[in-house]
């Protein structure tokens, strides 16, 4: 049976790369957020702060383009750009 001893200088290394990781799952995420083309209702109401009957009535006269998946609603990102730059 090996016997190891673990070092005060060891747990620091082990502790920065654990850091390390984490910011980069972290990051990776907050990325892949923002580089997605579709957003669901909830997200739009955040960006265009905006109540949900709000949205509908984008949704009914046509001012948002919109897709039904089941029972949710998505929303292009760059349909969502237009409408904030008045391009419709």
């Amino acid at each position: 049976m090996e016997i190891a001893i673990i070092t005060r200088e060891d747990l620091l290394k082990f502790k920065k790369e654990i850091v390390q990781e984490i910011r980069e799952v972290i990051e990776g995420k907050m990325k892949s957020d923002v580089d997605r083309e579709w957003l669901k209702s909830s997200e739009v109401r955040k960006i265009l702060k905006v109540s949900p009957g709000t949205l509908q009535n984008l949704r009914i006269n046509g001012t948002l383009p919109y897709r039904k998946i089941g029972g949710s609603m998505y929303y292009r990102l760059e349909d969502l750009k237009k409408l904030m730059n008045g391009d419709k």
